[in-house]
């Protein structure tokens, strides 16, 4: 697990001063993007060597709300990993308190939208991922 943190600005509130929904999207993508530098392989390295990761879905579950200024922890794992497709859980905090859980999936193309299995062709990549994989109990 990673954990990457965002603290709560202001204008992420609404009128009631409670964060608006819309931005935990932004938050994951934040703490994607944050997880994939750790690994290694940050966006910019993926697209040099012609890798792409669009977003296929994304599901946000709030538990608490959140207000100016939280510190939010963002805990990011690897769900599944499968052939093309990779599923990406975060779980949110403020301090202790679970406020939030949420996934996205992503597939993996080429520069010229084809399909592209990890474990061939970017094993390096594909191990890390797995390395950061949910183990089931």
């Amino acid at each position: 697990m990673i954990s990457y943190t965002h603290k709560i600005n202001y204008y992420e509130t609404d009128k009631m001063g409670i964060t608006h929904h819309s931005n935990y999207f932004r938050f994951m993508e934040e703490a994607r993007v944050y997880f994939l530098d750790k690994l290694g392989w940050s966006y910019a390295k993926m697209e040099e060597v012609g890798l792409y990761s669009p977003v296929l879905t994304v599901s946000c579950e709030y538990k608490k709300t959140t207000t100016f200024p939280d510190i939010l922890r963002i805990d990011v794992e690897v769900l599944k990993l499968k052939g093309l497709k990779m599923e990406i859980s975060y779980k949110m905090y403020v301090g202790d308190t679970l406020v939030t859980v949420a996934t996205s999936s992503h597939a993996f193309f080429d520069k010229n939208q084809t399909p592209v299995f990890l474990e061939k062709k970017y094993p390096e990549l594909y191990k890390e991922l797995q390395n950061h994989l949910i183990k089931e109990e």
